[in-house]
């Protein structure tokens, strides 16, 4: 049998501890979650509704298919920022009409729905996720442009949001545009470089240069309708393919695009239809990972109750034991899994790693990397056996691996075990954080200690004395800052992640990702990993 057995003591005290530790996490996340959904609050909702709109979310609920998910992603954009949460724009995965899409949709209850420097990162993330898995994109328009103040940081950059949406046009993804009020100025091209495009009647509004801009550069007298209205668009520019009566009428209408691109998933179902769920109730995950990251958990625990059946076939379970790696399923996709057990890197574990993620890409067998590592170890013993060009290579496995990685943060990730676990820099499609989660270069108390030590050594050198008062309150600084730029909300403010999930809804979350990436060729690399330092 390769069943996961549990171990786990969920009347157990430390259980207990954890898991009320864990709903603490999840409260404050809900509370921030929350902001996002608000918008720009209870006036500018008010006043929207007044004319006879719909609202961001409530736009996005009439256009998926009914009683199916909507995975969104980066809601906690801008978080910490003076910017709102959510950065004024919704994003994520929807079924439309069967069609897994990726969906963005601006909220114009925030400042008009301009773009802030947040914005444009959260619609460049979603660009990249749509071309990475081949996943139809549709925009729910209504948008003042850029954010005026913070031209100088939208302006530049921002041109590579026009400029995706034609590669993934050439790239065969289908686009489409749905206007519902103003998409000016550079915001015209989002509708002028989408594939199709529907417009609401009276509504919207697309031109590169409103009333007051025409009268300033040109003299001429013109009102909105003339310039840029739905009826111009449809009878005389022939930018609209589609004409609405109203919001529902052009949802209605997008739904009816989407039926119609005869879009096909490279991988249409998952190998395996019968779904066994795990043996282990998703709700216990609440209980696994301590609130002290320094205390050590089974990952194992945690997938048993991810996997289907808690079926589970672990790859060298007797070298390298501080990292389980092995195979299972979820929701039927085949997986593969690396989960860091009791925190450390060791040589071993960079090897067994290394051949783990070859074998998946020699099998075309996605990968999971479930985060809670310090890093990879040091010392001189270490040193001297390797651990550098052994780090490297697990390194360069992921970095050159061809398979769809997806990565979970459950714990700590620390340092280069991030990079070795495939942390935002090595491009997993999808990346989510537990709220127990922690990462930067290394822990707070030994970021801390390490610049005590060089201040220590460079006044010794110095033959000067060394202040042991102000020692002490630096190290506190240093630890409090380091300490809440670590922290999961901080990370997902600023689009180091897709989202932080709820530990229960990891499976949910996985399967749908696995069937997004499953939309794309699932291939992996054969050979071509570089050179290995043996």
């Amino acid at each position: 049998m390769t069943e996961v057995r549990s171990t786990l003591d969920v009347n157990s005290p430390e259980y207990a501890e954890n898991r009320d530790t864990m709903l603490g996490r999840l409260a404050a996340l809900e509370a921030e979650q929350a902001k996002a959904v608000e918008g720009g609050g209870e006036k500018y909702v008010e006043r929207h509704r007044k004319r006879g709109k719909l609202l961001a979310r409530e736009r996005v609920e009439l256009l998926v298919d009914p009683d199916t998910p909507f995975l969104e992603l980066s809601a906690l954009a801008g978080w910490g920022s003076d910017y709102a949460v959510g950065a004024s724009l919704v994003a994520g995965i929807g079924v439309v009409e069967g069609v897994e899409c990726l969906i963005t949709a601006n909220d114009p209850t925030v400042r008009g729905g301009a773009s802030n420097p947040w914005t444009l990162k959260k619609a460049l993330r979603a660009n990249e996720i749509a071309y990475a898995n081949r996943l139809p994109c549709i925009s729910l328009v209504e948008s003042g442009g850029a954010d005026l103040p913070s031209q100088k940081e939208i302006f530049i950059p921002g041109g590579a949001l026009f400029r995706d949406i034609t590669r993934l046009s050439e790239a065969g993804i289908p686009t489409v545009a749905v206007v519902f009020g103003n998409s000016t100025a550079g915001g015209a091209y989002i509708p002028g470089m989408s594939d199709h495009v529907i417009m609401v009647k009276e509504r919207a509004k697309v031109f590169l240069g409103g009333p007051p801009l025409v009268k300033m550069a040109t003299g001429e007298e013109a009102d909105d309708e003339e310039l840029g209205g739905a009826d111009m668009h449809a009878r005389t520019s022939g930018l609209a393919d589609h004409f609405a009566l109203d919001e529902p009428d052009a949802l209605r209408q997008a739904r009816r695009v989407v039926a119609r691109l005869n879009w096909r998933k490279a991988n249409a179902d998952p190998p395996q239809e019968v779904v066994a769920e795990p043996l282990y109730d998703t709700e216990e995950l609440l209980g696994i990972v301590p609130g002290d990251l320094k205390v050590p958990f089974d990952p194992r625990e945690v997938i048993a109750r991810l996997v289907d059946g808690s079926d589970f076939d672990e790859f060298k379970p007797l070298y390298g034991a501080s990292l389980v790696t092995g195979w299972a399923r979820l929701h039927g996709y085949p997986l593969g899994i690396l989960a860091n057990a009791q925190g450390v890197l060791f040589s071993e574990e960079s090897q067994k790693a290394t051949q783990f993620i070859q074998l998946a890409n020699q099998r075309d067998i996605p990968l999971l990397f479930l985060h809670n590592t310090t890093g990879y170890m040091v010392g001189k013993e270490y040193e001297q056996g390797g651990i550098v060009k052994h780090g490297s290579m697990m390194i360069n496995a992921v970095s050159n691996s061809k398979v769809p990685h997806l990565s979970v943060l459950m714990g700590a990730s620390y340092g280069a075990g991030h990079y070795g676990m495939c942390g935002r820099a090595y491009d997993p499609r999808f990346l989510f954080a537990w709220p127990s989660a922690k990462s930067a270069v290394m822990g707070p108390q030994q970021l801390a200690g390490v610049l005590s030590i060089v201040m220590r050594e460079s006044a010794a050198a110095k033959g000067k004395p060394f202040d042991e008062e102000a020692d002490a309150g630096l190290r506190a600084m240093v630890e409090e800052q380091i300490e809440s730029e670590s922290l999961p909300m901080f990370l997902s403010g600023r689009l180091y992640d897709d989202g932080v999930i709820d530990p229960r809804d990891t499976r949910t979350v996985l399967g749908l990702c696995l069937s997004a990436v499953h939309t794309a060729p699932v291939e992996g690399a054969r050979g071509g990993f570089g050179i290995f330092r043996m």
